[in-house]
């Protein structure tokens, strides 16, 4: 699997994004389920697309800073034949890499009661229920989550 950062208007990215969307308004019954500001291109700092071995995206997943130390995971998705091979830990792990290689100390995220399969892969990946941040302080169905990340890595020289 490759994970590579692509434009937001990628027709990858904007067809995964999609495609998340109309997950999202089936699970919540409502074309618009965002519980506070939609990303978009002016706000993203980095979007990846993970593709599979043959090149067909697969999975995807974006950061919106918060601060100068912080930041939101965005638009998580993984094309359901894909669930469970690894794609969302690797696009995960991409983010956090990302992140940390910028400084970052924090990565929040929100999601809700009808992704308990989101919640699960969150809480196994690390991060822990945190109050509602932000947009998201008076939605009451809007669950929370945040991971303190480790000081990047710096190779030996």
């Amino acid at each position: 699997m490759d994970i590579e950062p692509v434009a937001w208007d990628h027709p990858d990215a904007v067809m995964l994004r999609a495609r998340q969307r109309a997950e999202m308004a089936e699970r919540y019954g409502t074309p618009d389920s965002e519980s506070g500001s939609a990303p978009s291109a002016s706000d993203i700092a980095v979007f990846v697309v993970a593709r599979a071995a043959d090149g067909t995206a697969v999975g995807c997943g974006g950061l919106r800073a918060l601060d100068a130390r912080s930041g939101e995971v965005k638009r998580m998705f993984v094309v359901p034949d894909r669930r469970g091979t690894g794609v969302a830990p690797a696009v995960l792990a991409a983010l956090e890499q990302w992140a940390q290689a910028r400084g970052w100390t924090r990565l929040r995220l929100e999601t809700g009661p009808a992704q308990p399969d989101a919640v699960r892969f969150y809480t196994r990946s690390g991060y822990r229920r945190i109050p509602n941040f932000g947009a998201y302080a008076q939605v009451p169905d809007s669950l929370c989550f945040e991971r303190l990340l480790p000081p990047a890595s710096v190779p030996a020289s």
